[in-house]
């Protein structure tokens, strides 16, 4: 596996320390008035979900691990363990549902997402990057209104409340960022 300098760690890589695999979370570069600069990463285990904050200094090396993506498609939830099909070779693989934290409504039944994947062992889950939603609750549309960077609550149709632009309504259908859950565009 290829080693990388502490500075080229970047949000998404995934690393080998400690003995276990870790996903970069967030990367904030320092560079203190006194002493080298170093990388501050915000890191997730991959295997048990808990954090660690570590400092990394350009001369140290880690291990980048690079992982196996595969689109499975999601059939079913049950007591909090999701249920994925590879639609070639009709493997399923079970993953906790928290792997998606607050991105788990957006994963609808029937979607294709990504699943990664190190030696056989699946490890985490992503989903598209966006995502065709109705709204369920908004404010009426008000004549005039334009999208003057103004922007009214909504609730979607998965329970998750975003903001749109004045000029869309209830029951339309919008696309979702799953990355910022933010509104994208009317679908």
């Amino acid at each position: 596996m290829p080693k990388i300098n502490g500075n080229e760690i970047r949000p998404g890589n995934v690393l080998e320390h400690n003995g276990g695999l870790w996903a970069a979370v967030k990367v904030d570069h320092v560079k203190p008035g006194k002493g080298g600069a170093f990388a501050q990463v915000e890191m997730r285990n991959l295997r048990n979900g808990s954090k660690l904050n570590e400092r990394f200094r350009s001369a140290d090396k880690v291990e980048r691990v690079r992982l196996e993506q595969r689109d499975m498609q999601f059939l079913y939830e049950t007591d909090g363990v999701m249920t994925f099909m590879d639609a070639e070779t009709y493997d399923q693989v079970e993953l906790p549902a928290e792997i998606l934290g607050d991105r788990r409504p957006f994963l609808q039944d029937g979607m294709t997402i990504q699943v990664e994947f190190y030696e056989s062992e699946a490890l985490n889950a992503t989903l598209p990057q966006k995502v065709t939603c109705r709204i369920a609750e908004t404010e009426p549309v008000v004549k005039g209104q334009t999208a003057a960077n103004s922007f009214k609550p909504a609730i979607l149709d998965n329970g998750v409340k975003i903001n749109v632009p004045p000029f869309v309504g209830q029951d339309e259908e919008v696309v979702v960022n799953t990355e910022t859950m933010e509104y994208s565009e009317r679908a």
